[in-house]
């Protein structure tokens, strides 16, 4: 199991699992290549020049540097590259990076307020973006710099966002106890008495104020219909 996974809630799963677009690596990587050129150019050089001078062995030592630091370095690049991460769940966007130390930082679904995408020329031709995520709280994930097919995980933010606004609006019922009928008098033989329907479970002011406020929502987004709004708003009224 990954560090990532590690994370997750009891009842909370893996929507969908994004990377930065390998252009990071590429970049991050920059110096380690040219130690890399450089050492290869330093070989070269050595073995046309030939002899034991001073600085021929000199020019030993430093490619044998080069080359060393080029390859440490390119290789935790590659690491760090990996390690970082951008997951959608059901329940909120989680961020984390590091090799050694790890770091994450997570935003919940419910408190986003409008994500802002932002391809340029370049990016839609390689298949990366900049994907800025709005919160209702100060703190949080803002800005995923350079993702990798970042209109595809903008959507499955959307989409899970859309399901725990439902699953937040649906009402939950409490169980209905089963009530043992009571013992008739021999002599008498009563007749079947039609069982009452069970009443509405009772909900708080702000428990009804918050189930409006999540259907007001999904109305205005076209999921449900003015009707079908109005009559739900009776049956939460109705349970005052």
């Amino acid at each position: 199991m990954g560090y990532a996974e590690g994370l997750l809630a009891d009842g909370e799963r893996i929507v969908r699992r994004a990377h930065q677009h390998w252009f990071i690596m590429v970049w991050n990587a920059r110096w380690a290549v040219l130690a890399l050129i450089l050492a290869i150019l330093g070989v070269i050089l050595r073995a046309n020049v030939g002899g034991e001078a001073f600085w021929v062995r000199l020019l030993g030592w430093v490619v044998l540097i080069l080359f060393v630091l080029g390859l440490v370095s390119l290789v935790w690049g590659w690491f760090k590259y990996r390690s970082q991460e951008y997951l959608i769940t059901t329940r909120r966007i989680i961020h984390a990076e590091g090799v050694v130390n790890k770091v994450a930082s997570d935003s919940s679904l419910e408190k986003i307020n409008d994500a802002i995408l932002r391809e340029s020329l370049f990016g839609r031709m390689f298949g990366f973006g900049d994907l800025e995520v709005l919160t209702a709280s100060e703190s949080g994930i803002e800005l995923l710099r350079m993702l990798r097919d970042a209109k595809e995980f903008k959507k499955a933010m959307l989409d899970a966002k859309h399901e725990l606004e439902i699953e937040l609006a649906r009402p939950t019922m409490p169980p209905v106890r089963a009530v043992a009928p009571m013992a008739a008098p021999a002599e008498e033989s009563p007749a079947p008495v039609p069982a009452e329907p069970a009443a509405a479970a009772r909900m708080s002011g702000d428990d009804v104020a918050e189930s409006v406020t999540g259907l007001a929502e999904l109305r205005d987004k076209g999921l449900i219909t003015p009707e079908e709004y109005e009559a739900k708003k009776r049956e939460l009224l109705g349970r005052l």
